[in-house]
């Protein structure tokens, strides 16, 4: 079993970013960076937030770890266990649903042999349904790192599926 040893800790770069996006804040209130510290973790610690990750954030922010679990949990774009290099959130509510997402969303199951919430056996894919995209005019819509596809159809999802196969590369929010 490989355990990861290596002290959490930011870059140089980031831990700078981390503390300019503090100082924004005054002096008692540095819980209003938790949301964007998250994404600065996420993006360096492999797009997840572990239990040790989060505590680093508690410490680096003054407040208790249980204050930003609560947070991670709630919102959907933090992952809380390790994911693919590609999250693929399908948009599962009622505008989307009504123009294909439930097809879309099979059919990226069937494709890819993993339910919600999975990821590939080679690493490559995680699968998640989320709420409201808000491209309700676009639907049925994935979101993908930071770039949303709209429109989509099976055979588009197939498209895209090889274009992430062929990059093979982390997609990002930044």
């Amino acid at each position: 079993m490989d355990i990861d040893t290596r002290e959490i800790r930011f870059s140089a770069e980031r831990l700078a970013e981390v503390y300019e996006i503090i100082g924004r804040y005054p002096e008692g209130r540095q819980k209003s960076a938790l949301l964007p510290v998250l994404h600065i973790a996420q993006a360096e610690f492999d797009n997840w937030l572990s239990p040790e990750v989060m505590d680093y954030v508690a410490d680096l922010l003054g407040i208790q770890p249980i204050e930003v679990y609560e947070v991670a949990s709630f919102y959907t774009m933090f992952n809380l266990k390790p994911v693919g290099k590609y999250v693929l959130e399908v948009c599962r509510t009622g505008p989307c649903c009504l123009v294909g997402a439930e097809k879309l969303q099979s059919h990226l199951e069937t494709k890819l042999g993993i339910k919600p919430g999975e990821t590939t056996p080679d690493g490559m894919f995680t699968l998640k349904t989320v709420e409201c995209l808000a491209a309700c005019g676009f639907g049925p819509v994935m979101q993908v790192g930071a770039t949303y596809y709209e429109r989509l159809t099976p055979e588009k999802a197939d498209e895209l599926l090889e274009q992430f196969r062929k990059e093979n590369k982390r997609a990002t929010y930044c």
